[in-house]
């Protein structure tokens, strides 16, 4: 077992050792590596400042993804390539992005450039003829205050991509691969002054641990803790790292039930859900920025409990299970069931999330999903909603309807459910069942929108999802609309 963290910053060896292991990793490349590129601005993964690029192995080969890096902790990162702004260049030699920015004009001040290079750095890593359509989602976690982005995305559109030098021609991939690869597979206790890090290598040992350390905090994504860390609103103690054990980043789909391990990134999820489940998978679009879903887990949104998850009144309604796992062996709760209160839930103190498992939609059944906030892209829900209903010809026949921001957790509408069943799914229908949702919800009052207002949407988001409902093949065209 090892007593540090391992990774590679621009193809150098890092070993971290100590209390060193527990700070940001935007602190770790400014402070100790000295390479100041990366800036940071909000410390809550919001602004993009701090993007870098994090490499993983990934089947015998290193998988390149922008992440924040001041809600990344060095803890998280064993077995890690990091990858900067100062690493995508030669030295003395800009990339045709930088070039680009440079001829065009595509900085003004300058402090949030690094983090666009890496976000972009990341799409061209994939696709060097990107859209414009694929460039702005691929910044939508780069926030600037100085060109209006016309001048960015101009710049963009001028790149060549045929002359982009990919990582691994700039980072050869054998020596990092075989070690990096290794490390993953190895279990890791670093200790300093009252804290530790423990990264079991399989789930079985991590079970082990958390029997063991009952109060210890579950690190997979980290991009909520990352935060409240950042803020002094915790102490760190002792860190259960789960995010690169094998077991939980398996995803696999068969005989119509889709089954996600808890460590899988939201923006996998995304991606599986592109082809099995598009209307959840447009929700999934507006999450968070790209580097936010590279980090974060299903998982972990879920453990997090948040009212405002957006992953989760999909979940409900499509009965979705989460398996447990614990020195008892493991055991399924139906999602419906999970939460007892706010941010609370049925999880013992020696279990952990294994997996999701989540039914897919039958032929006969019709699934949407929706969420409303003030900002398209880059926000927290003010309100979430999916509904799931059964049809036999032009009648419903069961209803399942989920909102999220109105309550304490996320619930579950009976009477509005009860109010579609039997009746075909016409505008009489839906504002019926609308009314039965506004009075059985009790939303608050907060900076993202009014009780009353909240009330209006359990009323009147129903007809919002009524076009996705009657024609389906239209669901993931419309699920994106702002509002």
């Amino acid at each position: 077992m090892r007593d540090y963290v391992l990774l590679y910053v621009n193809g150098r060896r890092c070993e971290v050792r100590g209390a060193a292991a527990f700070q940001p990793l935007s602190d770790l490349l400014r402070n100790e590596q000295r390479l100041v590129g990366t800036k940071i601005v909000c410390a809550e993964g919001d602004c993009g400042s701090c993007t870098v690029l994090l490499g993983r192995p990934r089947d015998g080969k290193l998988d390149y993804r922008p992440v924040t890096s001041c809600i990344q902790y060095v803890a998280q990162l064993d077995g890690a390539h990091v990858v900067t702004v100062e690493g995508l260049s030669e030295p003395g030699k800009l990339n045709p992005v930088q070039e680009s920015f440079v001829a065009n004009h595509g900085a003004q001040c300058g402090f949030c450039t690094p983090g666009f290079m890496a976000s972009l750095a990341g799409l061209y890593e994939t696709n060097c003829e990107p859209s414009r359509q694929d460039v702005t989602r691929a910044l939508v976690g780069n926030l600037c205050r100085c060109t209006g982005y016309d001048s960015i995305l101009a710049s963009v559109a001028q790149v060549d991509g045929s002359k982009w030098q990919r990582l691994v021609e700039r980072y050869p991939e054998t020596k990092l691969v075989a070690e990096l690869t290794e490390a993953a597979q190895e279990s890791v206790t670093v200790v300093d002054e009252g804290r530790q890090i423990l990264k079991p290598a399989s789930l079985a040992e991590a079970v082990r641990m958390r029997a063991t350390y009952a109060d210890a905090t579950i690190l997979a994504g980290g991009t909520d803790l990352g935060v409240v860390w950042n803020k002094g609103k915790r102490e760190i103690g002792t860190l259960l790292c789960l995010g690169e054990i094998p077991e939980l980043r398996e995803q696999t789909v068969a005989a119509g039930i889709w089954t996600i391990g808890a460590g899988v990134t939201l923006a996998d999820v995304e991606r599986t859900a592109v082809t099995i489940l598009p209307q959840f998978a447009a929700l999934l679009e507006r999450f968070g920025s790209p580097p936010i879903k590279n980090a974060g887990t299903l998982g972990g949104n879920i453990a997090n409990g948040s009212p405002i998850g957006d992953s989760m009144p999909g979940l409900f309604v499509l009965n979705a299970e989460v398996e447990l796992v614990g020195p008892a062996g493991a055991r399924r709760v139906n999602l419906n069931d999970f939460y007892t209160a706010y941010r609370k839930n049925v999880i013992l103190p020696d279990e952990l999330i294994a997996r999701v498992v989540v039914p897919l939609p039958t032929a006969a059944e019709r699934f949407a999903c929706h969420k409303i906030s003030k900002r398209r892209d880059l926000d927290i829900s003010t309100f979430a909603a999916a509904i799931l209903v059964q049809m036999n010809g032009d009648k419903v026949t069961a209803a399942r309807i989920a909102y999220g921001g109105v309550a304490a957790t996320i619930v579950r509408l009976p009477a509005a459910e009860a109010a579609l069943v039997g009746k075909p799914l016409d505008d009489a229908t839906l504002r019926a069942a609308g009314a039965a949702a506004r009075a059985a919800v009790t939303p608050i009052s907060d900076v993202r929108g009014s009780a009353e207002y909240r009330g209006l949407l359990a009323e009147n988001v129903l007809l919002k999802l009524a076009r996705e409902l009657r024609a389906p093949q239209l669901a993931a065209s419309s699920n994106g609309a702002a509002h």
